[in-house]
């Protein structure tokens, strides 16, 4: 039952990861971006939701940060990212690695440096009973019901709309997609605002689990960079498989030595670049 219930709580703490990861996987799998920032952003949305939290209730400071975060997402993409993305690969995480050092610094002189954590009330302590020594907290189980409700709606969203089929046009080959009269810099732009609307998500319910500063940033860009590397570079599913696979070996490896914990996550991330360095389930071009 111990085995079991460290696998279990593996498998929720993935939810987590892939709902950091999901939006980095999208805006890599469109513009080939590794955005360096994406932890931060994430971190920024958690802030945003204690500082409106303060003024008012915790659903509607969420539902006012995520458009905020989106629109941010487009504005950044359209504003500074398209230019640099003539300019080589480097240029882009450059810029994104700016951005991360900006928003830290903005974070520090707002907040100071003291964690804070999102306060859900009584729904942080609240749990189910499966068994007699078995029990899963109810804030793990939507972390993870939502990260598989954002990915199935990234998935249809890509699959079944207009946009999404311009996204994957885009991502396919960006000149046919010129030449078809898809504006290849707006799609680049709503694909780094829905980018940017998950990381968000994931901010928050991080946030809601447990306290962060403004430093936090790197260690959620780590987590959720393993994920899509375990899955899959650009693979939505592949991102869940990841992080649900991070979470398990981390999990495992606390079980096992409660320091061993992120140690044991970061040796299951090696082994699968030794082993599949093309992850579990790698995008396949048009789909």
């Amino acid at each position: 039952m111990i085995w079991t219930n460290a696998i279990i709580q593996g498998l929720l703490t993935g939810g987590l990861y892939a709902l950091l990861a999901c939006g980095l996987s999208l805006i890599f799998g469109v513009m080939r971006i590794v955005n360096l920032s994406h932890g931060d952003f994430s971190i920024l949305a958690a802030y945003g939701v204690v500082a409106l939290a303060m003024h008012t209730n915790l659903i509607l400071a969420i539902v006012l940060v995520l458009p905020v975060m989106a629109f941010l997402g487009y504005f950044l993409q359209r504003g500074i990212l398209n230019r640099s993305l003539s300019k080589g690969a480097l240029a882009p995480l450059l810029i994104t690695f700016a951005f991360s050092i900006i928003i830290q610094n903005l974070l520090l002189q707002i907040f100071s440096s003291d964690n804070r954590s999102v306060q859900s009330g009584r729904f942080a302590s609240m749990s189910f009973k499966i068994t007699k020594n078995l029990q899963i907290g109810a804030l793990p189980l939507l972390t993870f019901i939502v990260g598989v409700l954002l990915t199935l709606g990234l998935h249809y969203f890509l699959t079944y709309s207009r946009v999404g089929r311009a996204l994957r046009a885009s991502s396919d080959d960006p000149g046919a997609a010129d030449l078809v009269g898809i504006n290849n810099k707006h799609i680049y732009g709503i694909a780094t605002a829905i980018g940017l609307f998950a990381a968000g998500i994931g901010g928050v319910l991080f946030g809601m689990r447990t306290q962060f500063a403004p430093s936090f940033g790197p260690i959620a860009l780590i987590f959720a960079f393993e994920s899509v590397i375990i899955g899959g570079l650009g693979s939505l599913w592949g991102t869940l498989i990841g992080g649900i696979v991070l979470g398990i070996g981390q999990s495992i490896g606390a079980q096992i030595q409660p320091s061993y914990g992120v140690l044991a996550g970061h040796l299951v991330f090696i082994a699968i670049l030794i082993f599949r360095p093309q992850g579990l389930m790698p995008k396949q071009k048009g789909k």
